[in-house]
């Protein structure tokens, strides 16, 4: 009998210590994106001008056409056939660039 009341505490305080509290800062996240390259590339530089983002470290790691990656359930897969997955610090402008990003596996 008290086993059964102990069990959904325990299950509580679990799932509430392991509840990721947001703190408002940027977090990183994986994306496939469409082109990644260095903020040195030409490409990029224009499209980092005409956004208005100025990077200090002309080798950042910066995507283009960056789409979250979001997996769900247990055995689903997530297809970036058509890009780069990287994961990501920073994503600007609904994900159309991804700024200081490192190439993952998944």
């Amino acid at each position: 009998m008290k086993f059964s009341l102990f069990a959904p505490l325990v299950a509580l305080a679990t799932l509430a210590a392991a509840t990721p509290i947001p703190d408002g800062s940027d977090s990183s996240s994986d994306n496939c994106c469409a082109s990644v390259g260095t903020a040195s590339n030409p490409v990029i530089a224009a499209a980092l001008d005409l956004l208005g983002i100025v990077l200090n470290d002309v080798d950042t790691i910066v995507g283009i056409g960056c789409t979250p990656i979001v997996i769900i359930g247990v055995g689903s897969t997530s297809s970036c056939s058509d890009g780069s997955t990287v994961t990501c610090d920073v994503t600007e402008d609904n994900g159309l660039l991804g700024i200081g990003c490192i190439p993952i596996i998944l």
